[in-house]
């Protein structure tokens, strides 16, 4: 079987549960997120042991766990609230930035005092690839949980597009507002791999001007170009079909985050793995190479569309 029918293979299979898991959201959507960034965090490892490293591994993976956790924050603080209550105990909760802050610490501190207990290689190359790894694979990933919970009531602006007050408690607009959040997470996912397609296409087809050949030799300008320009159109397209609450500018403004940095963020992957001396970060997806291969686009788009519709959009 060639690589071709692998991917087409793997892709008709694997685009419809993802886009389940994305309209239905919840904890099926941070779960699914959850493994990927796993999965993808031990493929950064697996990079970094060929370069010498000796990163925490499972340490890394259980601290990247909670991080993704950590935006997960509404129904963490729904759930635990409710347990106390229970008990009769009224407990102050951090809000979103407080508990990934507080995260973020904790790993720190965890990690930098179990390598002094390793006595196993050098101490600051190993912190550092393990603590590199949480933060470009796990904290990246966890933006993306992040950007479907700013659709939960609690996050989302709800009386900007349902003045009636009333809106917070109207089950049917609850339930609308979650849908945009699973349509925005398949738009995304959609605009990407528009994006890296048409790239691949129209690059293997016409590109004869090398984009980074130092990284990677066969994207051209051509493809990148053709690339962003299908970023855009998508993200146009999107809003126009499913994405009602956004603006015309914003779609644009998201166009242009995938288109550049979906592509940016291809790149540097490519760069981890001509550094460590592989062409694929694993072999666990068929046609696909590995996690990190498959999802690298969304590294650099996922937490800057995450600070723009948590920062401009909906502030």
């Amino acid at each position: 079987m060639s690589n071709l029918t692998q991917r087409i293979l793997t892709a008709v299979v694997a685009i419809p549960v993802i886009a389940l898991i994305c309209l239905v959201g919840g904890i099926y959507f941070f779960a699914f997120v959850a493994l990927t960034s796993a999965l993808a965090l031990a493929e950064f490892y697996k990079l970094a042991q060929a370069k010498g490293a000796k990163p925490l591994i499972a340490l890394g993976i259980v601290c990247g766990f909670f991080i993704n956790l950590s935006f997960l924050h509404a129904k963490l603080q729904t759930f635990l609230t409710r347990i106390f209550e229970a008990q009769g105990i009224a407990i102050p909760f951090p809000s979103q930035a407080q508990l990934f802050l507080i995260t973020i610490i904790v790993t720190i501190i965890v990690i930098s005092l179990r390598e002094l207990f390793r006595h196993d290689g050098p101490a600051l190359f190993n912190l550092s690839s393990t603590l590199m790894g949480i933060l470009s694979v796990s904290v990246f990933f966890g933006t993306f949980i992040g950007v479907r919970e700013l659709f939960a009531p609690l996050d989302f602006p709800m009386l900007r597009y349902f003045p009636n007050e009333s809106s917070f408690m109207d089950q049917e607009k609850i339930q609308q507002v979650y849908r945009w959040g699973g349509y925005t997470t398949i738009s995304i996912f959609a605009t990407i791999w528009i994006s890296d397609s048409a790239a691949f296409h129209v690059g293997t087809l016409f590109g004869k001007h090398k984009l980074f050949p130092r990284v990677s030799p066969n994207k051209s300008w051509e493809g990148a170009i053709i690339g962003f320009v299908f970023a855009l159109l998508t993200a146009v397209a999107a809003k126009y079909l499913v994405l009602e609450y956004l603006p015309l500018g914003s779609a644009i403004i998201i166009g242009i985050i995938v288109g550049v940095f979906g592509q940016l963020g291809d790149l540097i992957e490519s760069l981890f793995k001509r550094d460590a001396g592989v062409k694929d970060s694993s072999n666990l997806i068929p046609g696909h190479g590995g996690v990190l291969d498959r999802f690298d686009s969304l590294l650099l788009v996922s937490p800057l569309v995450y600070l723009y519709l948590d920062f401009i959009v909906f502030s």
